[in-house]
């Protein structure tokens, strides 16, 4: 079992960063992929990095380049370092935790989620 909060979140001006922090219950951390996802009102949740045991990561085209993922086993933690943020940012953002090894971007994949940490940019 794997519980997650979610933090970091806030209101940015467009051009900004925040980093989003997840952090996670259990002695098991290091064994879960660890992903981020986003939920804009009306649309679907949609996949945005997720990094595996080894730190081998995955982005999605619309994030490569701004956002980074990372990992601290010892703390437990997962981030994302958000950067250059764009009013079309605005969402609710997720951390997931996934059983397997690698990074994935299957919603599927992921057993357990958090309560989402709410991000806005304005223009």
């Amino acid at each position: 079992q794997v519980q997650l909060v979610e933090s970091g979140g806030g209101l940015v001006q467009a051009g900004g960063s925040l980093r989003l922090s997840c952090a996670a219950s259990g002695r098991t951390f290091s064994r879960y992929a660890m992903g981020w996802f986003r939920q804009a009102p009306g649309k679907e949740r949609e996949f945005l990095s997720a990094i595996g045991w080894k730190g081998d990561s995955t982005y999605a085209d619309s994030v490569k380049g701004r956002f980074t993922i990372s990992r601290d086993n010892a703390k437990n933690t997962v981030y994302l370092q958000m950067n250059s943020l764009k009013p079309e940012d605005t969402a609710v953002y997720y951390c997931a935790a996934s059983g397997g090894s690698r990074p994935s971007a299957r919603r599927s994949d992921y057993g357990y989620w958090g309560q989402g940490t709410q991000v806005t940019v304005s223009s």
